[in-house]
């Protein structure tokens, strides 16, 4: 009974370590101090997803953000086929690995729908930071959230920057294939 309850004991510090160590190893996190680390680990929520299992679905109300802290996830977005009517069409878009984030939108968006769906490829174990535990940290610690805004806010800058580009860069293709030959 002994070993059973010591087993439990260093598990769970070792939980914490790594759970400390991928919040330090995420751009949103990675500007705090330690003693601001551990009060958002204290904040955030660990969960196992099996494989196949779906974190989210597209089209569901977002709560939050999600770091890959063992595992991986692919990212499916469903789409209307548009020349075989109105079909829907699933496409994989990627597949992120331990240490990558999704969901980021969802803290700063009121009423956010998922633009995306995310399955679980294989046993996985994630971090979840929820709005609310946003909130938490905002009223208990106001500087330590203020940086996670800060750290957010370039995220969505840059995911923006990168979205206008792509988009600005197919125009030109769709303009470029229409002109007259």
């Amino acid at each position: 009974m002994t070993n059973f309850i010591w087993e439990n004991f260093f598990r769970k510090t070792d939980q914490d370590q790594e759970v400390l160590e991928a919040l330090r190893q995420t751009f949103i996190f990675s500007a705090l101090s330690k003693k601001e680390l551990r009060f958002v680990k204290d904040t955030v929520h660990v969960r196992m997803f099996k494989p196949g299992e779906s974190i989210f679905r597209q089209g569901e109300v977002g709560v939050g953000m999600y770091v890959i802290l063992k595992g991986s996830l692919d990212i499916f977005v469903d789409h209307l086929a548009t020349s075989d009517g109105p079909a829907l069409r699933t496409q994989l878009v990627t597949r992120l690995r331990s240490g990558d984030f999704l969901g980021e939108l969802s803290l700063v968006e009121q009423n956010s729908r998922r633009t995306a769906t995310a399955i679980a490829c294989e046993e996985s174990e994630l971090i979840g930071f929820f709005k609310p535990d946003l909130f938490e940290i905002l009223d208990r610690q106001p500087a330590t959230g203020v940086r996670i805004l800060l750290r957010l806010s370039e995220v969505l800058g840059r995911r923006l920057k990168e979205t206008t580009m792509k988009v600005s860069e197919l125009k030109a293709e769709l303009r470029h294939a229409s002109e007259p030959r």
